[in-house]
């Protein structure tokens, strides 16, 4: 039985000039250990699914789904208070921005301790053991004397670090990392994956990266799921992915990245071309269309998922042209 489980998620949000549709009918599943990283640009609902999962999203976002089920225990009939002791304890969420993650108002060392005194009922000094031994862990050096600092004291890739130590105080089974590295400078961003990495190794859990860059996915991911305008585009395990794209949208997030060795200095790189449309109303057939250069008149149809290969899923119906040029 796979960890999570999500079938037809589907996010709504009323707004004055409609109804929003954030999410689309979209579908995956992740197993104990892997690492699915959930890409694509901003706006395209990455960061809404994973609240969706934590049962996080704004008050007036609704959501909807056959299933979504976390190691059997259906996320949606579940009470506040049994989500409440899930959340934190077995799921576990690293934000985007840890400056306004984490509480101005309290020391590290209280936040970190919260999580644990809450969840496991633990002694103030077992919580405060545990919670030194993961800032040692995670690369906080001094951690006795950062339990006593204040966020602001600390720089962004620091706070980010106590983020990643937050999530772990109950050593869950699940880590979300919703674009984790954003607010870094790259040799920032290049340690805080690595540490996951590492960490997921040694404690064994699942992630979901959500992420808008492609080389990061490369360097971590063991599934890849590629999102444009609420709907997952293609997914699949990362080697097929990234050596054989299949959707113009995923083929196009590629070629504006540099290739070291084939990229030469001062060669354009690739552009997708357009905007994301907007997602308020009706949407009918491919959303990226009118982006696409492959487009034909059944792309204004429905859009079945295809299937290539095994567990490489595109949804695409212009795969026979797309084919002709890889």
């Amino acid at each position: 039985m796979a960890l999570l489980e999500v079938q037809n998620l589907v996010i709504d949000i009323p707004t004055d000039a409609g109804v929003l549709h954030a999410v689309s009918g979209i579908s995956f599943s992740l197993e104990r250990g892997e690492t699915l990283a959930i890409v694509g640009e901003s706006g395209s609902g990455k960061s809404l699914t994973s609240l969706a999962l934590m049962d996080l999203l704004p008050r007036r976002a609704q959501r909807k789904a056959d299933r979504i089920a976390f190691d059997g225990t259906d996320l949606q009939s579940i009470s506040a208070s049994g989500m409440r002791k899930l959340r934190g304890n077995r799921m576990a969420m690293i934000f985007q921005e840890p400056m306004t993650s984490l509480n101005p108002s309290y020391t590290i060392g209280n936040q970190l301790m919260e999580a644990l005194t809450c969840h496991r009922r633990v002694p103030a000094k077992e919580a405060r053991d545990r919670a030194i031994h993961l800032l040692e862990k995670v690369g906080i050096t001094a951690a006795d004397k950062r339990m006593g600092q204040y966020p602001h004291q600390l720089s962004g890739g620091l706070r980010q670090r106590v983020m990643i130590a937050m999530a772990l105080m109950c050593g869950p089974d699940l880590i979300i990392a919703d674009e984790p590295t954003t607010a870094l400078d790259v040799t920032i961003q290049a340690q805080i994956l690595h540490l996951i990495a590492d960490l997921q190794k040694e404690f064994g859990m699942a992630v979901i990266l959500i992420t808008h860059d492609l080389g990061v996915v490369a360097r971590v991911a063991d599934k890849v799921g590629v999102m444009y305008a609420g709907r997952l585009v293609e997914t699949g395990s990362a080697r097929d992915v990234f050596k054989d794209p299949r959707h113009p949208y995923t083929r196009g997030l590629l070629e504006c990245i540099p290739v070291p060795g084939r990229t030469q200095p001062g060669m354009p790189l690739g552009a997708i071309r357009g905007q994301v449309p907007n997602l308020i109303g009706k949407l009918e057939g491919c959303a990226f269309r009118n982006r696409c250069d492959f487009a034909a008149g059944e792309c204004a149809g429905t859009i079945p998922l295809a299937a290539p290969t095994p567990a490489h899923d595109v949804r695409c119906v212009r795969l026979p042209a797309l084919e002709a040029t890889a």
